[in-house]
């Protein structure tokens, strides 16, 4: 029963935020086209078949059973309804044929400025409510590095000190992954090892390696090799060790982080002696790992107990400055990110995710963020709904715009019998896509990547 309740759970977060994003990217539009006394046939949030629907005044208010999506039919417009009932009419003065180009333009790009100013608001919210929780830079004295892995491969070390991303020193731990930084094609790191600032570059794969690796470098790898606790009956408390006891070396190795310390007891078959300071005293004590679990019984602090965590609040003011920034730092970081799967740096199957993986995101950010983590990846898709929206793809609103954009340079339409045409390869296109995307998502999901 829990798979039943965890799968109807991912469902309704999924559609409370695509629900969300659909309802502001059409009223976008909605707004917009009633602004220029365009006349509006239907407001649709969700495809057919149709569960409830209403008429007020000259438009019909439509939810479909199939929450991936929405339009607005907006009279004497070549759009998803595919209706082209009117070409062969006369132009009448509420439809959107008989505006100028620079008003037909605005409605069209409404819906992304709509998802963007969303974005935006959200952040903001953010700001203001929940404030910011950061790390000093200063206040992390290095990170384990294991063996093989990501953050090995392209250099960094035990015990180096990461102070800056792409030439630029940081202040907050957090700033160190910002996803216009992140997506950058000559990312690079900032780092202090033995005294000597060195700059380790990143290959272009980076993002596909980090996303196999399920991390880089995060806060765990900073912790101490200090016990915070000893449980009772287990082969450390037989051993002699006590709680608040560091261990700073393993089987004559010198240990300074706990990933270090269980990477050593984890792999030693059999005894390991540890030097342990105790106090001002050094003791050497051996402990053997229990045979089942290859654990000796000692829990670490929690970085919440052992770093230095400063929470930051925000005024109105300062909240939409932030919100601003965010909504900038996540366009180019996924405008980037774009732009790395087109050129081949990272893989498409890997990084390519539609409502499936959508879906299972949102839960995730959910699970771990409460509220904070369910509007922070609704702003982070509505920014994403807003540049796709803009792709170059007849059905898409960059396919509309760039219609409009020939218009405006040739001053005259295309033909009618073209742009539905078009329109339905465009539509047929992002079906056959959908569909790609989804079956990839699955397969995903399966083989638990």
């Amino acid at each position: 029963m829990d798979w039943i309740l965890s799968i109807t759970t991912t469902i309704l977060i999924f559609i409370a935020a695509i629900f969300i994003l659909v309802t502001v990217h059409e009223l976008g539009h909605f707004l917009a086209a009633k602004f220029f006394k365009m006349r509006v046939d239907k407001f649709s949030i969700g495809f057919p078949p149709k569960i409830f629907g209403i008429k007020r005044g000259e438009t019909e208010y439509v939810l479909g059973a199939t929450p991936l999506g929405g339009y607005v039919q907006i009279a004497g417009m070549i759009d998803e309804s595919m209706d082209d009932s009117f070409i062969d009419e006369e132009v009448k003065p509420d439809e959107f044929r008989s505006r100028p180009v620079w008003q037909r333009t605005i409605v069209i790009l409404a819906g992304v400025i709509f998802n963007m100013i969303l974005a935006v608001i959200i952040y903001t919210g953010m700001a203001f409510n929940y404030g910011d929780t950061v790390i000093p830079i200063q206040s992390i004295d290095g990170f384990y590095v294991a063996q093989e892995s990501v953050a090995s491969q392209i250099g960094l070390q035990t015990g180096d000190r990461i102070i800056g991303v792409n030439g630029n020193e940081v202040q907050y731990f957090n700033q160190l992954f910002s996803p216009s930084d992140l997506t950058d094609r000559d990312l690079s790191f900032m780092v202090q090892r033995d005294g000597e600032l060195i700059t380790i570059s990143t290959p272009p794969d980076f993002l596909d390696l980090i996303n196999q690796e399920e991390g880089f470098i995060d806060l765990n790898s900073t912790l101490p090799s200090k016990i915070s606790r000893v449980v009772a009956g287990t082969p450390a408390e037989a051993a002699g060790l006590q709680d608040g006891d560091e261990i700073i070396s393993a089987n004559g190795d010198r240990v300074s982080y706990w990933a270090e310390l269980v990477n050593i007891i984890s792999n030693s078959n059999g005894e390991t002696e540890l030097e342990v300071l105790r106090g001002s005293d050094i003791l050497t004590l051996s402990v053997t790992p229990d045979p089942e679990t290859n654990q000796i019984g000692i829990q670490s602090y929690q970085a919440a107990e052992l770093l230095d965590y400063e929470i930051r609040s925000f005024g109105v003011t300062q909240s939409v400055v932030i919100g601003f920034e965010r909504t900038n730092d996540t366009f180019f970081g996924i405008l980037k990110g774009i732009g790395r799967l087109f050129s081949g740096d990272i893989s498409v199957r890997d990084n390519l995710g539609g409502p499936v993986a959508i879906a299972n995101i949102t839960k995730e950010a959910t699970d771990r963020g409460g509220m904070e983590g369910f509007w922070s990846i609704t702003a982070f898709l509505s920014i994403t709904l807003a540049i796709m929206n803009m792709l170059p793809i007849p059905a898409l609103d960059g396919g509309h715009f760039m219609f409009l954009v020939y218009e405006g340079i040739t001053r005259r339409e295309p033909p009618p019998k073209v742009r539905m045409g078009l329109q339905q390869l465009g539509f047929i296109f992002l079906i056959g896509l959908f569909i790609l995307i989804t079956f990839n998502d699955i397969l995903r999901t399966i083989g638990g990547s």
